[in-house]
């Protein structure tokens, strides 16, 4: 399920056949949650959907109620994933508390209570024993549009974007006039401060002009400092305004680099692909290196052995994986690899330790330094992927993708001997040390 590119897609598509559509945007959790700030979901009018911002226990809900709830702007509303639930004597769950009008999130063109009923706060307890809250935002494809297109951009240039998401403010009717206010502290609202940092001037995503209250609250924004999480609630306080963001920082796509086109690559693909990857795929045979046999992956292309400019410009902060079951790619692969680790982030090869050992020296043999390949060496994982079970190429590309997320996200991995000590190799040795496939072209 490929929920950004799908959500991307299902964007262009309804906003061309005039359908609307709602994105509902996960800003923020508490306690324990499925999916984590800035997970999305968009909800069409005549009744598609796609992405998700839980398990799959608020989507029912959160289908039913995103248009109602949108009638009036952008909210955000609030969800409890406790185990505090009351029955009635039919044996129906009831609802948890609702909250107070003043702890609900409130919608733009609506006064502080939001001029919503009872019946439309949305704090439920949904009894999933998670204890947690996940709060929700809700807003409309014609506002979520600048945010779709950022994410595009993203993706498309490879460069990241920080963004802040205004969830909440509240005392801002006290500096000047209330109208002026709301519409420079709409919910939902956001700021690239990235181009704040850079150029100095304070613009969001689809607006231009802002008051100097919205200014200096912008940055203090910009000074703010995102810890390894990608997204941070963060509160800003600036004199009688208080304001609630989601600090976010718009990652392009993970991307991989199969080096080899057999039977085997495929099921790789197919996995990386249902993580939203970008996927390439290369092979100096033209004949397996074909969209017919890939048609998954981003880019297929025949790449000749002695071209290492663009070997090194498709694996640039990309995970590669040498697959290709040929003595000779491989070794030309690695030549060039193994000299710039710094430029990938994860280097696997596929085959027995011997052999890649053997690899490694052929290429050493060539070289006047043969440390200067220390440093790529300690960065190749060989045998690639973790030794989960199973056999076929199913089983080992489920390792593979194990072991890239586990590095790409600075997980701790297990110990399994990835790494070797080059000092004295032979060139062939009797260890057997195997991935689970070896064959193939």
């Amino acid at each position: 399920m490929n929920q950004v590119a799908d959500i991307l897609k299902l964007a262009i598509k309804v906003k061309q056949q005039g359908i609307d559509a709602v994105l509902a945007t996960v800003v923020r959790t508490e306690g324990s949650a499925y999916r984590r700030a800035g997970a999305m979901m968009l909800i069409c009018e005549d009744g598609r959907s796609v992405g998700m911002i839980s398990g799959g226990c608020l989507e029912p809900h959160i289908i039913k109620r995103a248009f109602w709830l949108t009638r009036n702007g952008a909210n955000v509303q609030v969800y409890q994933t406790g185990d505090d639930i009351k029955y009635t004597d039919d044996g129906q769950a009831q609802a948890g508390a609702k909250e107070t009008k003043s702890d609900i999130y409130d919608g733009p063109d609506n006064d502080l209570n939001d001029g919503l009923d009872e019946a439309d706060f949305d704090e439920l307890n949904f009894g999933l024993g998670c204890n947690g809250r996940v709060h929700v935002l809700f807003e409309r494809l014609t506002t979520a549009t600048p945010l779709l297109e950022t994410i595009r951009n993203v993706r498309r240039t490879q460069q990241p974007i920080t963004v802040a998401t205004l969830i909440r403010a509240n005392d801002y009717q006290h500096q000047g006039s209330v109208s002026q206010n709301r519409d420079n502290l709409q919910i939902g609202m956001r700021i690239n401060l990235d181009e704040y940092r850079s150029l100095g001037s304070v613009s969001a995503l689809g607006k231009t002009a802002f008051s100097s209250i919205l200014a200096n609250t912008v940055e203090e924004l910009a000074e703010y400092k995102l810890s390894d999480k990608n997204a941070e609630y963060v509160t800003v306080e600036n004199g009688k305004v208080t304001t609630e963001w989601l600090v976010q920082r718009l990652q392009p796509q993970l991307r991989l680099l199969i080096c080899g086109a057999g039977n085997d690559v495929m099921p790789l693909v197919t996995m990386a692909k249902l993580q939203d990857w970008h996927v390439t795929v290369v092979d100096s045979r033209a004949q397996y290196a074909t969209r017919m046999r890939f048609p998954q992956a981003d880019v297929v292309m025949s790449l000749s052995l002695d071209d290492s400019e663009t070997l090194l410009k498709l694996s640039n902060n990309a995970a590669v994986a040498l697959m290709s079951h040929s003595l000779s790619q491989d070794r030309d692969r690695l030549a060039t690899l193994l000299k710039h680790p710094d430029n990938y982030k994860y280097l696997g090869q596929l085959g027995p330790r011997y052999r890649t050992e053997r690899l490694i020296n052929e290429v050493s043999m060539n070289l006047s330094n043969p440390a200067m390949l220390e440093a790529g060496t300690h960065k190749l994982h060989y045998p690639i992927g973790y030794k989960l079970g199973g056999d076929g190429p199913d089983a080992l590309a489920l390792g593979i993708m194990a072991e890239i997320n586990a590095v790409m996200h600075d997980q701790k991995a297990p110990i399994n001997g990835s790494h070797s000590n080059f000092s004295n190799i032979p060139a062939v040795s009797s260890d057997t040390d195997a991935n689970t496939v070896q064959s193939g072209v």
